[in-house]
């Protein structure tokens, strides 16, 4: 689901079944030319599809990081600390051009690039990030959180 497809009048009433955020990273320079601009965006929309495909009705995707800056782990890290206080128990950082160790970004819950998960398994990639989710959520169930 799409941040902008909820409503200030039903936040409430869905908030207890969106409990993940999810932020895209597309990490342009500015150089790119417009065909290369739809290449990424492509990309990215392709890694997002492994998440929001199966998982639809539990996870928000937040507006994505468009432009690559200097210290782009350090505001992701930041945006990914807020949500969570804003009332999300998770946060997956998606893209599609950058990979990121968990040092980099500790505040993300789960980091989805194309590194991480190999589309040449056998369960394929999406298959591998639906399970990695699943694993995310049922730990911190089994947390009691």
């Amino acid at each position: 689901m799409k941040f902008s497809e909820i409503e200030a009048s039903a936040w409430e009433e869905l908030r207890p079944y969106l409990d993940t955020c999810v932020i895209p990273v597309t990490g342009l320079t500015g150089l790119e030319r417009p065909y290369e601009v739809t290449e990424k965006l492509e990309r990215l929309r392709d890694i997002l599809d492994w998440v929001e495909i199966p998982f639809k009705g539990r996870v928000v995707t937040y507006p994505s990081f468009q432009y690559r800056t200097q210290d782009m782990p350090q505001a992701i890290n930041d945006v990914c600390r807020n949500v969570k206080s804003s009332g999300f128990a998770h946060v997956l950082v998606v893209s599609a051009e950058f990979e990121w160790s968990d040092v980099e970004l500790p505040d993300a819950d789960l980091i989805v690039t194309l590194r991480r998960f190999s589309p040449d398994s056998r369960e394929g990639a999406a298959g591998q990030v639906k399970v990695a989710v699943q694993e995310l959520w049922q730990a911190k169930k089994g947390l009691g959180l």
